[in-house]
């Protein structure tokens, strides 16, 4: 029987965190278990920097972005040693079980943990929306809508300009928020890995809009993929359009969380402990079609994000 849940937020931050950590504790807590938190991921699961909380421990959180209870990196957890350390420390401190909220990493440490008879529940939260185990993960959302944000305040110094702005968002292998920023802010372009760079198709509708002396171009490309300097300077050479750069970089991962990662926080949340509290454990859970999903972990580690080449066909239409 589970007595003690502790949990932890490990990877990248994500808005929405907070709000997972929140509900997974007041749910706890409402079943009448012993709640713990673990600061700066599995680093300080190793470490021992576990932390019993109450519901006052929640108070005000659920609007703030990243995590109070920090993250950090562990490419260590891998090895046997360490993970069994990690094992180890939990059975130190009576822990019955764990909740991890983060991408696949996350992931990867929880069902290293499962394979060493730990319980445990995986919360899907990274920006770049690359889980495959769900369709949206907790800050894609929050993310998306900031990026759109910097997006309608640099078309105005764009247009004022005449200029065709390239703005590098994240998502490297994961273009969902390229693509869907650029849906969302009738982009000229878009460059990701599921849209990759055409320069001929690129270059002829740019110098198109340029006789047709149209103020502005946005572009959007997704990080890593190419030198996006080097792409404005051809731009420039090849358009008649001035090309600047924007790199978004960590803005995307701040802010306070859109009502939408909040109210998936709450229902993720109250599923992970749900499922400890049954025995189901050794799951992660998701949403598939709006309704909450859960995946074995051993399973969910292996799953690709699965591209929609809906979307992709939406924007060569648009474009």
């Amino acid at each position: 029987m589970v007595r003690k849940i502790a949990i932890l937020t490990s990877g990248g931050d994500a808005p929405g965190m907070n709000a997972a950590l929140r509900a997974c504790v007041r749910a706890g807590l409402y079943a009448g278990k012993e709640m713990y938190v673990i600061y700066d991921g599995f680093r300080g699961l190793v470490e021992g920097q576990i932390k019993q909380v109450n519901k006052d421990f929640t108070q005000d959180i659920i609007n703030r972005g990243g995590t109070i209870i920090r993250s950090a990196r562990l490419p260590e957890f891998k090895e046997p040693e360490v993970i069994q350390k990690a094992v180890s420390i939990l059975n130190d401190f009576d822990i019955d079980a764990l909740i991890g909220i983060g991408g696949d990493g996350t992931f990867r440490g929880l069902n290293d943990l499962a394979n060493h008879g730990i319980k445990v529940a995986g919360i899907p939260a990274t920006i770049d929306n690359d889980v495959g185990s769900t369709d949206t993960t907790l800050g894609f959302s929050t993310a998306l809508n900031t990026i759109c944000d910097c997006i309608d305040k640099l078309k105005d110094t764009s247009g004022s300009h005449q200029r065709c702005s390239l703005i590098e968002v994240m998502g490297r292998h994961c273009g969902d928020l390229a693509m869907n920023a650029a849906l969302a802010e009738g982009a000229e372009g878009v460059i990701c890995v599921e849209h990759p760079l055409k320069p001929d198709v690129l270059f002829k509708r740019l110098r198109h809009m340029k006789a047709q002396n149209k103020s502005h171009a946005i572009i959007i490309v997704s990080e890593n993929l190419l030198d996006i300097n080097e792409l404005a300077k051809t731009i420039s050479e090849q358009t008649g359009f001035e090309a600047r750069t924007e790199v978004l970089g960590r803005l995307q991962r701040g802010g306070s969380p859109t009502a939408h990662d909040r109210i998936l926080a709450a229902r993720f949340g109250a599923k992970a402990v749900d499922l400890l509290i049954n025995e189901e454990v050794n799951q992660v859970v998701g949403v598939r079609n709006n309704q909450i999903i859960t995946t074995p972990i051993n399973e969910a580690v292996n799953m690709k994000h699965e591209h929609t080449h809906g979307l992709r066909d939406l924007i060569d239409r648009l474009e």
